[in-house]
């Protein structure tokens, strides 16, 4: 009896096992690289622990971190699910929460709620609309929509360089160009005082849930598995394929632009140039870590967050540069490339677990069955 279970049990782990090999080599490399350099290695891992998650100062500050990060990472998880790559999950955000802070200086003066939700509507619109263009020439024009988003995303970026620091820049912001501040009631308070994390996490797992539901118990979800798995089969089967792609482009270009109206109006309190610090980048990363799926997303953005948060405790309990977690990042990137070279291989440990450890055991005992009533 225990046999099937343990078969069970090793093929749902199956398809994690590329992400925890990553994270195992990455750490790994980690600590040769610090030896490298004549640091005491053995005290990274107990201090990038306790800059994340050692005290609640570091949970807020992870948290913080982590509400864009699972937002930006929808932008690449939705549209893989239709077999797309795309990364310019940075331009989406320039342009949401561009959108965001201008919206009411465009509008007349609102209560706080309806101003806020148009806000969000606003920044939806642009990053979905922008990273949409990117589906839209991969579908229309055959423009790769890696190269596309890419090259989309700077194009945003210079965009939004261009409007902050010309049309659209507030004349008191001297050093720093900015828009205009948004006013007090337009800003985005803490879920509460003893908890001071932004409501944009709150956002940011609700939209993973609903991600969630819609690409695994919707029609729409189906779909897109086939659309994903096979480029000719869904055209075959009559399904509408350049809707979908658009569909998660728009969704995850969404997503994208409502993490930088949560930044604007809960951290910068305007667009300015700090809007511009890589969580675009940074959401590719956890979405691959995450292997796609909008649940694992939360998970692997509350853990990107805490290396993000402890690079100020490296940096002052080690001698390290700020920029070690970068580095840190970039390791995890290249080996979760690089072990998802096992995948294939994932799924051929699959198919034997699942005749040797769950199918074996239910054809003898149906063997004893037959020879019983022979």
């Amino acid at each position: 009896m225990l046999k099937p279970w343990l078969g069970r049990a090793a093929v749902l782990a199956l398809p994690v096992l590329p992400t925890l090999l990553a994270m195992l080599t990455t750490a790994v490399l980690f600590v040769l690289f610090l030896l490298i350099q004549g640091q005491p290695a053995w005290q990274a891992g107990p201090l990038v622990f306790e800059g994340a998650f050692g005290s609640l100062f570091a949970w807020e500050n992870t948290l913080m971190r982590a509400a864009p990060l699972m937002l930006t990472a929808l932008c690449v998880a939705l549209p893989a699910r239709a077999g797309l790559i795309i990364i310019g999950g940075e331009g989406a955000l320039v342009l949401g929460g561009l959108a965001a802070a201008v919206t009411p200086l465009w509008l007349p003066a609102l209560p706080a709620w309806p101003m806020l939700i148009a806000m969000g509507v606003a920044a939806m619109l642009a990053g979905g609309l922008w990273i949409g263009l990117s589906g839209w020439l991969r579908q229309k024009r055959g423009v790769n929509e890696t190269i596309g988003s890419l090259l989309l995303s700077y194009i945003a970026l210079a965009v939004f360089r261009h409007l902050v620091e010309g049309p659209l820049r507030d004349p008191n912001s001297l050093n720093k160009p900015s828009t205009p501040p948004l006013d007090g009631g337009y800003q985005i308070g803490v879920i509460s005082d003893s908890f001071y994390v932004h409501w944009g996490l709150v956002a940011g797992v609700v939209a993973c849930v609903l991600a969630w539901v819609l690409v695994r118990y919707s029609v729409v979800g189906f779909a897109l598995r086939i659309v994903g798995g096979n480029p000719r089969t869904p055209r075959m089967l009559g399904l509408p394929v350049d809707r979908l792609v658009l569909l998660t482009c728009v969704l995850g270009g969404a997503a994208a632009g409502l993490a930088g109206m949560y930044e604007v109006g809960a951290v910068q309190g305007s667009a300015n140039s700090a809007l511009i610090s890589g969580y675009g980048t940074a959401g590719i990363l956890v979405a691959f870590a995450a292997r796609h799926n909008p649940l694992a997303i939360i998970a692997c953005a509350i853990l990107l967050g805490g290396l993000e948060a402890s690079g100020g405790l490296l940096q002052r309990r080690l001698g390290l540069p700020d920029a070690t977690t970068l580095i840190l990042q970039g390791m995890l990137f290249i080996n979760l490339l690089a072990w998802e070279a096992l995948t294939s291989r994932t799924t051929n440990w699959r198919l034997w677990l699942r005749g040797h450890w769950i199918a074996a055991p239910a054809d003898a005992l149906t063997g004893k069955r037959e020879a019983r009533h022979g």
